[in-house]
């Protein structure tokens, strides 16, 4: 949800009815999630959380992303947006740890991998639960041993970026039912379950297989509150893109989402996170603004089909069924 579809509002409004809501640090300054917070905070007393990135010190071939950039060049010129700098940074991670352990959300979660045992020591120490977004067993065993609190067990058919720890590696297509009976099975810390839940029906058949909660972010896409694009609004609810792919093209790290022209023309994008998000960082915005279904990114869950818009307290009422 981070990069636009993740505001206060959708947070303050998922607890308000319930759920625990999150907020997305990804892709902002530590000041910017600080004021977020702040608004969350005036908009409900419920409990919500904050997720944030972990990115790893991966370098990508340097010769890959040269190419990678020239095949690209076509795309920026026919929008008049010129490529972004390929770079590396690490989304601001100790201004952020420090944050939270400053603000106290209720949960701090973590994606893209684990952080080391002493940032799980350091928020128990302020009262903050922790979770570890995971997409196997060996994944799920890490976390827990480092001190996470908890687990969010992410299957293959989830919107957005993929949680995998290891870049490179292709994602593991376990179904999401088997793999959090497997992690269920191995920890022993409450386990979250994630990727193409948008209905109650999908919510009850995970907790049937010993999930205590269940995640869902396709499913708020199209709510009042988010803050989706106009563009992904349009391409959910257009019955031209009813398929969903994984793809590197955008940001070099495995992502869902609407099938569409760009994902098919650079299905060779090589890993690199963040470089190529920074890359085409500049040609996305200019898709967006043209309007642009077949370059802009359109990230999307397996079950996007049944989003729906609507206040996302009666989403949250729905999906807890």
């Amino acid at each position: 949800m981070a990069g636009g579809p993740s505001t206060p509002a959708l947070a303050a409004a998922v607890s308000r009815a319930g759920g625990l809501g999150f907020l997305a640090a990804g892709y902002k300054t530590p000041e910017a999630v600080a004021a977020e917070v702040a608004e969350v905070r005036a908009l409900t007393t419920a409990p919500f959380g904050l997720n944030l990135f972990v990115v790893s010190g991966y370098e990508p071939d340097a010769a890959a992303l040269d190419d990678y950039r020239r095949s690209l060049e076509p795309e920026a010129a026919r929008l008049g947006a010129d490529l972004g700098v390929a770079r590396w940074d690490d989304d601001h991670w100790q201004a952020k740890i420090d944050l939270a352990l400053d603000l106290q959300p209720d949960v701090v979660s973590f994606t893209f991998g684990c952080p080391d045992a002493e940032v799980f020591r350091r928020l128990t120490g302020r009262g903050v639960l922790s979770s570890v977004t995971v997409t196997s067993v060996a994944e799920a065993r890490t976390a827990v041993a480092r001190g996470a609190t908890s687990l969010s067990v992410q299957g293959p058919y989830a919107g957005g970026h993929r949680g995998t720890w290891d870049l490179t590696a292709e994602p593991d297509a376990t179904p999401l039912a088997d793999l959090v009976a497997a992690v269920v099975a191995a920890v022993e810390v409450p386990v979250m379950a994630g990727g193409g839940v948008c209905d109650a029906g999908g919510v009850a058949s995970l907790t049937a297989r010993g999930a205590t909660a269940v995640q869902a972010g396709t499913a708020y896409l199209l709510a009042d509150e988010a803050g989706t694009n106009p563009v992904h609004r349009a391409a959910l609810a257009d019955p031209g893109f009813t398929e969903t792919a994984l793809t590197r093209a955008y940001t070099g790290r495995w992502a869902r989402g609407l099938a569409n022209r760009f994902m098919a023309d650079h299905s060779d994008a090589p890993a690199g996170y963040p470089h190529i998000h920074h890359l085409t960082a500049p040609l996305r915005a200019a898709a967006v603004a043209a309007g642009d279904k077949q370059v802009a990114h359109l990230w999307a869950g397996s079950g996007h089909s049944r989003a729906r818009a609507a206040p996302a307290e009666e989403i949250t009422r729905e999906l807890g069924a």
